[in-house]
C-alpha cells in the first residue's frame, strides 16, 4: 500500500459565540462567550501553532439566519452565528503571538470594492509577513442584501460572474500596479518609490470600475493565498480556476471523493495541475485517551446542541425553511439561491434518505462531513482513511467546545499522526503559500490566471515614463 500523504489541518472557527454546532456555547466548559475578547483569540492562535496547524480558517457570514420560520428569533435567542464580528480585525493580534500560523479570512466580495479590498488584504499580508489567505465568498443570505439596501441577493450564478470580475480587478491591483523594484527606500537619493515603475489600473466592467494606482506597496505574497468553498456546478468551475485551497463537505467518503475528482478534473481543464489545489474537508473530531471516554464526551457535547438552532443554521445554508418539516421527513431536493452543493449532498448524492431530525443532532448525519470519535489511534486511523480514499489533502477542524476540543486534538492526535509519519514535526519557513506548496516561492504559480496580470521585466517601466 502506498504511503499516506502528509496531512494538513486548519482550526475552523468564527468570531461569534456559536459556529457550526448551535448551542455549544451553553456548555459549562466552553469559553466562546468570550469571542469578542482578544485574549480568547490570542490563546487560540498559540494553541494552533503549538499543534503545528497550517492555519486558522475564520468563517464569516454577512446577514442573519432568518429563513427558519421566516424570522430571526431562533438565530437571536440561540446565538446562531449571531452576534458576529469582523474577522479581519483579529489577525494582527494573533500574528503577533505566532510566527508560522496562517490565517484564512472569509470576506464577502459582493459588498466590497476591489480598490479598497485589495489594500486591506495587502496590509494584512504585510503585517503577517505573508501568512494571509482570503476565503472568497459571494454571500447567500438575503438578509445581508437587505441590510445593504438591496431587495435580495444576486442570483446564484450571477454572484459567480461578479466574482470573476472582482478577481480580475483585484489581480490587476495586486500583480500589475507596482513593478518589482518600484519601492527603493533610498534615503541618500530621497526617493522612496520610482514613479516610472508604478502602473495605474484601469478596469471597467458591468459590476466594478477601477481607475487608480494600488494604494499598498507589494506585500510578501502580493495576491493572498486564495481559498474557496463553492462545490455547486458553477462554484466548482470558479474554484477550479482561481482557488489554491478549497473547503469541501460530504457526509460519506464516496460523496467527498466525487467532489474531489470533479474539482481536480476541472482544474486540469483550466490548464492547471490538479494538485496545485489543496483540498480540505470539514471534520468534527472528538478525541479522548480511550474510545469509551470519547463516547462519553460525545454524549456530553450532544446534550448541549440546540436542535432548533441547528435547523435555523441549515435553513440559512440551504434556503429551505425546515420549520415546515417534521423531524421524520426526508430532505427533498429544492433548487435555491443559497448553498446548492449542501442540498445536493443531502438528496441527489446521498445513498439513503436524510431525515431532517437527524440533521439537527451532533452525529455523523448531522455533521455533513467526516465525524470522528475515539482514541488518538482511532482518530488517526479514520483521518488517514478518509484522506486515502477521497484524495483530500487535509481537514478543517470544526469548533466544538473551546478551547478543550482543540487542546485535545493538539495534545492527543497530533503526536499520534507524527508517529505514523503523516504529519510535520516542524514548520517549513516562508509564507503561507510556500508552506502549502513547498519549493514554489511566495507568489502565484505561473499557471494560475492571476499570474497573467504580472508585470514582466520588459514592461516594468511605464511607456510614458520611459519617453
Amino acid at each position: 500500500m502506498a504511503k499516506s500523504k502528509e496531512l494538513r489541518f486548519n482550526a475552523f472557527n468564527m468570531m461569534a459565540p456559536s459556529h457550526n454546532w448551535a448551542g455549544l456555547w451553553s456548555h459549562p466548559r466552553d469559553t466562546s462567550l468570550n469571542y469578542n475578547s482578544l485574549d480568547y483569540w490570542v490563546e487560540y492562535a498559540r494553541t494552533a501553532e503549538r499543534g503545528l496547524l497550517d492555519g486558522i480558517f475564520l468563517a464569516d457570514v454577512f446577514g442573519i439566519y432568518d429563513v427558519y420560520g421566516n424570522t430571526p428569533d431562533t438565530a437571536l435567542s440561540q446565538a446562531v452565528q449571531l452576534p458576529n464580528a469582523e474577522p479581519t480585525l483579529l489577525v494582527s493580534a494573533m500574528a503577533l503571538v505566532t510566527r508560522h500560523l496562517g490565517f484564512g479570512i472569509t470576506s464577502n466580495l459582493t459588498y466590497e470594492h476591489p480598490y479598497q479590498f485589495a489594500r486591506r488584504f495587502s496590509t494584512l499580508d504585510h503585517l503577517t509577513n505573508g501568512r494571509i489567505g482570503w476565503n472568497i465568498v459571494t454571500g447567500y443570505l438575503d438578509s445581508g442584501a437587505r441590510g445593504m439596501g438591496l431587495e435580495a441577493n444576486r442570483a446564484h450564478d450571477e454572484r459567480y460572474e461578479a466574482a470573476e470580475e472582482f478577481l480580475a480587478a483585484s489581480y490587476k491591483l495586486w500583480e500589475g500596479s507596482w513593478a518589482d523594484g518600484a519601492v527603493r527606500r533610498d534615503r541618500a537619493a530621497r526617493i522612496f518609490t520610482d514613479p516610472a515603475k508604478i502602473h495605474p489600473v484601469r478596469h471597467q466592467g458591468p459590476h466594478y470600475k477601477v481607475d487608480g494606482i494600488h494604494l499598498a506597496e507589494p506585500s510578501p505574497q502580493r495576491t493572498p493565498l486564495l481559498y474557496q468553498a463553492g462545490t455547486s456546478k458553477r462554484g466548482r468551475a470558479f474554484a477550479a480556476r482561481h482557488a489554491e485551497a478549497i473547503f469541501l463537505n460530504g457526509q460519506t467518503r464516496p460523496i467527498l471523493a466525487r467532489a474531489v475528482r470533479d474539482i481536480r478534473s476541472a482544474a486540469k481543464e483550466f490548464g492547471r495541475d490538479p494538485y496545485d489545489i489543496r483540498l480540505f474537508a470539514g471534520a468534527t473530531v472528538i478525541v479522548a485517551p480511550t474510545r469509551a471516554e470519547a463516547e462519553d464526551l460525545l454524549a456530553d457535547y450532544a446534550a448541549h446542541v440546540d436542535q432548533t438552532g441547528q435547523l435555523a443554521l441549515l435553513s440559512g445554508w440551504t434556503g429551505i425553511d425546515f420549520s415546515t418539516y417534521r423531524p421524520d421527513q426526508a430532505v427533498q431536493y429544492v433548487e435555491s439561491n443559497a448553498i446548492q452543493s449542501m442540498v445536493e449532498n443531502f438528496t441527489l448524492r446521498s445513498d439513503r434518505p436524510v431525515k431532517v431530525g437527524d440533521l439537527a443532532t451532533l452525529s455523523r448525519v448531522g455533521a455533513r462531513s467526516p465525524f470522528v470519535v475515539g482514541s488518538p489511534q482511532d482518530v488517526a486511523d479514520e483521518l488517514i482513511a478518509w484522506a486515502d480514499e477521497t484524495d483530500v489533502d487535509g481537514f478543517n477542524l470544526f469548533r466544538l467546545v473551546a478551547p478543550e476540543s482543540l487542546d485535545a486534538f493538539v495534545d492527543l492526535v497530533v503526536p499520534e499522526l507524527q508517529s505514523r509519519g503523516v504529519y510535520k514535526t516542524a514548520y517549513r519557513e516562508g509564507t503561507l503559500r510556500e508552506k502549502l506548496f513547498p519549493g514554489r516561492g511566495p507568489r502565484l504559480h505561473g499557471t494560475h490566471p492571476g499570474a497573467s496580470y504580472r508585470l514582466s521585466p520588459s514592461n516594468a517601466v511605464r511607456p510614458d515614463a520611459a519617453e
